[in-house]
């Protein structure tokens, strides 16, 4: 081919570097549309999954109302199941609580006061002993011996003052006839004081030995129980150092536990009125009730290391439900409040406007209303503000609640959600073109659970009808 050909020139400028630009402008507007198409996708799909309004229920093939499709979307828009309590009105006592231990009323350690060998023991361990009761004998005999010596030195030292006041009596005699001097009558005066002295020297002697006798037999002081003996027949007993048993009081006993010192006022006001306060122990887990008493006295000054006062409460411990140096928990019955509004206090909640409940209005919409909490005694609690007698209150379920959502009450105030298929609430709107199924009078206040025959009949046999169409 020659250079003028102009099927040469023509190729030339279509199939030249030039040519793939047409390719990539296509390319790049298809890119645009696509990310359109998406874009407009998405949109569509937010506003119908989040914005359209959507039906509130739907109607099964049997005629019972359940909740729409949407309201996954929205969980607020369904009726939650919760279990509610009726505000009554009652007495609550104000009760304080403290730790306390069992401490016994005596607590005696048996010593012996003289030093011998232990001879006997007259108790078994454990045993129940009365005040004068019989334990421990040590060896009398060397007592015994020196009680004798002790006694022959007094009958001669007696003996000596007999002559010696004889003689005084002569000397008196003769003195008053100038017989003798004065000097010897005082003389024989001053010897008969000195024997005086050496009788009464004497004669306690004599006393000691025969308490020292005495001590050799060991009782109980007091009466209580015996615990294990701290030393064997047949040992050395030193006095006032070698512990035999201890006894230890149990009828009546005490506890002493404490309270902070901002209840001091209001104790020792009840008792300044004269009133018995009652005192409850419990276990240490405060579950069983081991034993009830009263209050016996409280401390003369506050404790500055913690801040708090120590009480005494008697017990009489007839059954021995408690035992010395138990730890137990101590509520002490200072009052009790009448006629005040009182809730479960699973119903109480708390956040940043304090405490407060939901409280079931007559639409069967919940309310959040902040209230007062008063006393509490465990599983109830006083309100002194915000709700009234004869108000119902939400006490399971309250997860998540909301102020103004839409609630269902459950049958024996447990409320549970309800699984899908489950009877809308009442008072909420049936799907369009269906009818509302018919409820009795005892509807706005309970539904039946899930997996119980409804109570209206002809709903039944509808549903029988209908079920084999509905299956595939």
């Amino acid at each position: 081919m020659n250079e003028q050909s102009p099927i040469r020139t023509e190729t030339a400028r279509h199939i030249g570097p030039e040519a793939p630009a047409p390719t990539r402008r296509r390319s790049r507007a298809g890119t645009w549309l696509l990310l359109l198409l998406l874009l407009a996708g998405g949109g569509a799909a937010g506003y119908r999954y989040y914005l359209a309004p959507k039906p509130a229920t739907e109607t099964a093939a049997d005629g019972a109302p359940v909740r729409g499709k949407g309201a996954r979307g929205r969980p607020g828009d369904m009726a939650q199941a919760v279990g509610v309590a009726t505000v009554s009105a009652g007495e609550i006592p104000v009760v304080l609580s403290g730790l306390g231990t069992v401490t016994p009323l005596a607590t005696v350690t048996i010593q012996s006061q003289i030093s011998g060998y232990l001879m006997e023991i007259g108790f078994r361990e454990g045993q129940t002993v009365r005040r004068g009761d019989f334990l421990a004998q040590i060896d009398p005999r060397i007592y015994e011996a020196q009680l004798a010596q002790y006694q022959g030195q007094l009958a001669r030292d007696q003996a000596l003052l007999q002559n010696s006041k004889l003689d005084l009596a002569r000397f008196q005699r003769l003195s008053l006839q100038d017989s003798i001097s004065k000097q010897n009558v005082d003389t024989q005066a001053a010897l008969v004081k000195q024997n005086e002295g050496t009788v009464a020297i004497d004669q306690a002697q004599v006393d000691q030995q025969k308490l020292n006798i005495a001590y050799t037999r060991i009782v109980s002081p007091v009466e209580g129980r015996v615990g294990l003996r701290q030393i064997d027949q047949g040992n050395y007993v030193t006095a006032a150092s070698t512990n035999i048993v201890v006894v230890t009081q149990l009828h009546p006993i005490s506890v002493v536990f404490t309270l902070p010192e901002d209840d001091v006022a209001r104790v020792m006001r009840r008792l300044r009125s004269g009133a018995k306060l009652t005192v409850t122990a419990y276990d240490r887990g405060d579950a069983n009730v081991l034993a009830t008493g009263t209050l016996d006295t409280v401390d003369n000054q506050i404790d500055t290391t913690t801040g708090t006062v120590k009480l005494r409460a008697l017990f009489d411990n007839k059954d021995e439900s408690l035992f010395p140096n138990q730890f137990v928990n101590a509520k002490l019955t200072v009052d009790i409040v009448r006629d005040t509004p009182i809730i479960p206090t699973a119903a109480i909640l708390r956040g940043t406007p304090g405490a407060y409940v939901y409280l079931l209005d007559s639409d069967d919409k919940v309310v959040v209303r902040p209230i007062t909490v008063g006393e509490a005694d465990g599983a109830r609690s006083a309100v002194t503000k915000g709700l009234a007698v004869g108000d119902r209150v939400v006490v399971d379920g309250t997860d998540r609640l909301r102020d103004g959502a839409k609630v269902r009450v459950t049958e024996g105030g447990k409320g549970q959600p309800a699984p899908p298929g489950e009877p809308a609430a009442p008072g909420q709107p049936a799907a369009s073109g269906q009818a509302a199924p018919a409820t009795d009078a005892t509807a706005t206040t309970s539904t039946p659970a899930a997996g119980t025959p409804p109570e209206n009949p002809s709903q039944k046999r509808e549903r029988r009808r209908e079920r084999p169409a509905a299956q595939p």
